[in-house]
């Protein structure tokens, strides 16, 4: 079953993009999802120096990152459906503006909570270059070609990622930490000029209602949830009158933003008849499971290599090549063959079966594993991620009418991240768990009180336990580690269950959709439409 754009929303019919003038705009979306990735990666190196210069908390440390991820996530699918009723490269050009200003004041910043609320600021931009990248691509090119570009989008995926923790190590070592803001400044000012020169897009000039209400309960729901999943463990106990309290009201305020979004709106964020196309559906459900199992077991990956191998940040970013590179070959490699034959759902199956291997294997390491073969299990991962991210997109883009694209494209990528976030708070809460038993046995073998062993929920500096007390520690952070892919391993295989479900329909040619492409529905062409 398709969904069915509402008749004021019917594009214009204009002529294809050709492949020079696609690149051109590329190049211009390229650098806003760069700066938007660098944004997170360059400054995880930074942190433990930011807080101690701001004479910060444990709990400061942890709302600079939520803050950024609260509302990027909770924002997502606000920027997809504007991206639905305005000029999407207006919207860009906003989240590139927004992103800056975050990034001056963070930089400047004389105090923890001037930093809190400027990531703040930067997680809007981020949240409106995230989901709006993918919806102008899906705007310029039809499904059938998109797979070809896919390459380019893995590249810089990779760049951020590998570049980010290095470039941090380097200007927190040298010009001092504000620069980790202020770097990515001129990217975005030199994405912001080359859209403006490059990306010209059809604009739909007709009347439409914001749905201020379902905008605010979904922000609010989502806020209280994130901040449940991210300080509960930490901050609070699970099972705490706080956590209830916050999951009770989440709930009770996503609940009434959907029967706004269902009952109320005229125009609503999250249209909920994009939930009866079953690829769209079932796509949604597997971007949550996706999201807790790979994000929320491999951004413990540097922390085992930092606390478990008693690597350098630098050289543990180095690491991460491994997996960015299977992640690039792979995305490369798919994108092309799809775009060459239309069909896509083998590579998203192959892709996920890649994902569990890669999950398995790493469910086996620990403090002694072979660094070879860490970094294989690694490559085989990033090789399942290739083939499955873009195309999880893909497949809900090829099913949607071009008129609700900027809100199924932002759905996808709100549940992903929704997913991450739950992951990273639920495994982290293991891990941790599963450290302080490990040390607190090691202790009492050795015959050493707990409490003079540092056995706690707090990260140790390993340089400065004696010997016996650090082996301990990196024994508990490696078996921990593993552990946790071992967690994420059936949530993959869930995934999967999803991905076999959805019905391959072959890639269209055209940007629009058939039913779109109607005489009765071009007839319905706005004249007012444009291109920005």
């Amino acid at each position: 079953m398709t969904q069915t754009p509402s008749a004021t929303a019917s594009p214009a019919v204009t002529a294809p993009m050709t492949h020079r003038e696609v690149l051109e705009a590329l190049s211009g979306l390229l650098l806003a999802m760069f700066v938007a990735m660098l944004s997170s990666t360059v400054v995880s190196n930074a942190l433990p120096r930011i807080v101690t210069d701001l004479e910060g908390s444990q709990t400061g440390y942890t709302w600079v990152v939520v803050a950024t991820l609260l509302t990027m996530t909770a924002t997502t699918p606000i920027w997809g459906k504007l991206a639905d009723l305005f000029s999407q490269k207006v919207l860009v050009q906003s989240a590139l503006v927004i992103f800056s200003i975050g990034s001056l004041v963070a930089g400047f910043a004389p105090s923890m909570e001037v930093l809190i609320g400027a990531r703040a600021v930067q997680g809007l931009g981020v949240g409106g270059l995230t989901a709006l990248v993918q919806v102008v691509i899906a705007s310029m090119v039809s499904p059938r070609e998109r797979g070809r570009y896919a390459g380019y989008i893995g590249a810089t995926f990779a760049m951020a990622t590998v570049s980010g923790p290095l470039v941090g190590g380097l200007l927190v070592d040298t010009v001092g930490w504000r620069w980790c803001f202020f770097v990515g400044i001129p990217v975005a000012a030199l994405a912001f000029v080359v859209l403006q020169r490059t990306l010209h897009l059809p604009v739909i000039h007709r009347e439409v209602s914001i749905d201020y209400l379902g905008a605010t309960l979904l922000v609010g729901g989502v806020s209280l949830l994130l901040v449940w999943v991210s300080l509960a463990g930490s901050q609070f106990a699970w099972g705490s009158t706080t956590s209830l309290g916050l999951v009770v009201v989440g709930l009770a305020v996503v609940g009434a933003a959907v029967y706004v979004e269902m009952r109320v709106a005229r125009e609503p964020v999250i249209p909920m008849r994009l939930f009866r196309d079953r690829t769209t559906a079932l796509a949604t459900v597997a971007s949550v499971l996706i999201g807790l199992a790979m994000f929320g077991s491999t951004v413990y990956l540097s922390q085992y290599f930092q606390l478990a191998r008693g690597m350098s940040p630098t050289e543990a970013g180095l690491m991460s090549i491994a997996m960015v590179g299977g992640l690039l070959v792979s995305s490369v490699v798919t994108g092309r063959i799809i775009t060459a034959t239309g069909y896509w759902k083998r590579y998203l199956v192959g892709g996920m079966v890649l994902v569990i291997i890669g999950l398995g294997l790493l469910a086996t390491i620990d403090d002694t594993t072979a660094l070879v073969r860490v970094g294989a299990s690694m490559t085989v991962l990033g090789l399942g991620l290739g083939a499955t991210m873009q195309n999880l997109v893909l497949a809900v883009q090829n099913n949607t009418a071009q008129a609700d694209m900027g809100a199924a494209s932002s759905v996808v990528a709100f549940f992903r991240s929704m997913g991450g976030s739950i992951g990273v708070s639920v495994l982290g809460a293991i891990l941790a768990h599963r450290v302080a038993d490990s040390v607190t046995d090691g202790l009492a073998d050795a015959g050493i009180p707990a409490e003079q062993g540092h056995a706690t929920g707090a990260i140790p500096d390993l340089a400065t336990l004696p010997g016996p007390i650090r082996h301990l520690f990196e024994h508990g952070f490696g078996e921990a580690t593993g552990h946790i892919f071992l967690v994420a391993t059936p949530i993959a295989v869930l995934a999967l269950v999803c991905v076999l479900f959805i019905r391959e329909v072959p890639l269209r040619t055209t940007v629009l959709r058939a039913d779109e492409l109607a005489p009765e529905v071009a007839a319905e062409t706005p004249v007012g439409a444009r291109r920005s």
